[in-house]
């Protein structure tokens, strides 16, 4: 890469940084407070947790259906098209959500959500447009650090406005959708050139159709299994988190957002320092399954940890699963070719929308039935319990599948 192509592509980077950085910012400002209004419609802390688990799936659902359209289209027509219609949808539907007089309309603002959110797909693949393969992992890294510097401000100031109104948080995340909106439009570059584009097909932009580029090869398969596992085990906290601190150790919104602005600043150290270095000295395939096995105990001593000081210092270990999401994009990202790296994101999204969808459904239900006198287990921590065995499991398909392509190198 010539020098002045190596600066384009660092400012090329810094821009979809800051984008991605706002547009996560919005989102998690409306954390700590969405199912607390939720709870506020239902009167039952248990009910909440089913409706808030079915607001998931539901987001989730709309990403599993938009994302592998959104990246096709951006293979199409260019990845900052697609990135400023995504973020002025995101700045409406916050305005929606703010104006919500029940559940329904609530319902209404997470579909809109899941539409726009799917964007990310595209922030992906700018990524792989502006950098080299083997700097891929370090490059995602920074993506995930940016998401993580938005989930460190979003929630504390989520969590200061909820203190005020459970909807302040929404008319702040309006504001920041816009900003991002606005900025890329005047900042943003494009950054996949007319020669590199391919056409949209519905063939390939429909989610079964996407999910047929993960069969292209043994190793994809492997780790779409992986990736589906590592998704289904972190929405165990956007299913039942709030209101699981809330019933065990009585967080406040203010609370919830602290703990949250820590786990983005755990992640952004992880994924913004250490996943370069680290890829550098054992490679993708070690770290992805190192950062796999802390964050199981992690979980799990989240689910055992009888106070909120112990739930706190379980995040320490659990940060270390970020060393898996950017290994695992980078690794997926050497078996496509240039002009399939939208479609391969957006099936990759699509992979993480199914999980998004089982998982809170799942965990929504296991929570409502482990809290309050009616209670079929005991335990308020069941979901972070099984969510840990998940996290296991995917480690060692994980290790499994680098086995095989070890073996499959030696015999080439």
């Amino acid at each position: 890469m010539s020098p002045v192509a190596f600066r384009a592509s660092k400012a090329a980077i810094a821009f979809i940084l800051v984008t991605a950085m706002l547009d996560v910012l919005s989102m998690g400002i409306v954390i700590p407070v969405l199912p607390i209004l939720i709870e506020q419609f239902t009167g039952s802390n248990a009910r909440a947790g089913v409706i808030n688990g079915l607001f998931v799936a539901l987001w989730a659902l709309m990403q599993f259906l938009a994302s592998p359209v959104i990246g096709s289209l951006s293979d199409q027509h260019g990845r900052r098209p697609v990135i400023l219609v995504s973020t002025a949808g995101l700045a409406i539907d916050y305005v929606l959500m703010a104006l919500a007089p029940d559940l329904w309309w609530l319902a209404l603002g997470r579909i809109i959500a899941g539409v726009t959110s799917a964007s990310f797909t595209t922030a992906f693949a700018y990524m792989a447009d502006i950098t080299e393969p083997e700097h891929r992992a370090r490059g995602y890294g920074l993506i995930g650090a940016a998401f993580s510097a938005g989930f460190v401000a979003g929630p504390l100031l989520g969590g200061v406005l909820g203190e005020w109104s459970p909807r302040a948080p929404f008319w702040a995340a309006a504001a920041l959708s816009s900003v991002a909106f606005l900025y890329g439009a005047f900042v943003l570059p494009e950054s996949l050139p007319p020669e590199r584009r391919m056409a949209f097909s519905w063939k390939r932009a429909n989610p079964l159709g996407a999910l047929r580029l993960l069969r292209s090869h043994p190793e994809l398969t492997g780790l779409a299994g992986v990736n589906f596992l590592l998704y289904f085990s972190h929405h165990v906290f956007s299913a039942v988190f709030v209101l699981y601190a809330g019933y065990r150790y009585g967080w406040s919104p203010w609370q919830v957002g602290v703990l949250l602005a820590l786990v983005g600043v755990l992640d952004m150290i992880v994924q913004g320092t250490l996943v370069g270095p680290a890829v550098k000295r054992f490679g993708d395939r070690r770290v992805m399954i190192t950062g796999l096995c802390f964050g199981a105990v992690g979980i799990a001593c989240m689910g055992l940890a009888p106070t909120g000081l112990l739930f706190t210092l379980a995040m320490l270990p659990n940060a270390l699963w970020g060393l898996a999401m950017p290994t695992i994009q980078s690794l997926m990202t050497r078996r496509v070719s240039e002009s399939e790296q939208g479609q391969l994101q957006g099936a990759n999204n699509s992979v993480g929308a199914i999980a998004g969808v089982l998982s809170p459904l799942f965990f929504g239900a296991v929570y409502a039935v482990s809290v309050g006198p009616e209670a079929w287990f005991p335990h308020p921590g069941t979901a972070f319990l099984i969510a840990s065995a998940v996290l296991l499991g995917a480690a060692i398909i994980g290790w499994r599948v680098a086995v095989r392509a070890r073996a499959a190198a030696v015999a080439r």
